[in-house]
């Protein structure tokens, strides 16, 4: 889904990493899409916005999990918070979890890393625009069955394949999935870090503040 008319209103806050509640992280796990499972991620979370100093929130990655045995699926959407979410500048990229599942704002200028940084997208060397979700549009898990998360974020090699979104809200035509944040395409070659560079991403994923 395309970006859409953001109120104006929610646009501007107090800026600075003391209140930023959202953002790219810098740096993936450095093995492809095998983060150590959620709690590896939202351990890479915790650590990125503690050393840019908002450590003081509980940081949550914006990553599902399939059912697996008796394990049940995890939902992207349910362990990120109530929001509002604002970026390190102090830009509000969603109101709350509607908002950012239908006419949020996150854009390559308003997804920024946890340092307020812009994340190179489409046209820029080397596009890493691919954001890790293994999520459904809506923030929902895939069915249990054809890998969409890496093993549930433990994959690093040529197996499996991970759902991406695109940061920059863009891709190679007009049609919706291109322009999607959370659900564009999967991973291409298995889960590794070259096949995640493959299709122009790097291992970077969302970090969102939960206790808001």
């Amino acid at each position: 889904m395309a970006p859409a008319a953001f109120d104006t209103a929610y646009s501007q806050s107090a800026g600075g990493s003391a209140n930023m509640t959202f953002f790219v992280t810098s740096v993936g796990s450095g093995k492809g899409a095998d983060l150590g499972g959620l709690e590896g991620a939202d351990r890479h979370c915790q650590a990125l916005a503690q050393a840019a100093g908002a450590g003081g929130k509980t940081w949550r990655a914006y990553l599902s999990t399939q059912a697996s045995g008796n394990v049940p699926a995890v939902n992207a959407q349910d362990r990120i918070g109530r929001g509002p979410w604002q970026n390190a500048k102090g830009v509000v990229i969603a109101k709350d979890v509607t908002d950012l599942h239908a006419a949020n704002n996150i854009t390559k200028e308003t997804a920024l890393t946890e340092k307020g940084e812009m994340v190179k997208g489409r046209g820029d060397t080397p596009n890493t625009h691919d954001m890790l979700t293994g999520s459904q549009p809506d923030g929902t898990a895939f069915p249990a069955g054809e890998d969409r998360t890496c093993g549930n974020w433990t994959r690093s090699g040529t197996e499996g394949a991970t759902m991406l979104g695109h940061h920059d809200r863009m891709g190679l035509d007009e049609q919706p999935p291109a322009k999607s944040w959370n659900s564009s395409h999967l991973s291409r070659g298995g889960c590794s870090q070259d096949a995640l560079k493959s299709t122009g991403g790097a291992g970077l994923f969302y970090c969102f503040a939960a206790d808001r």
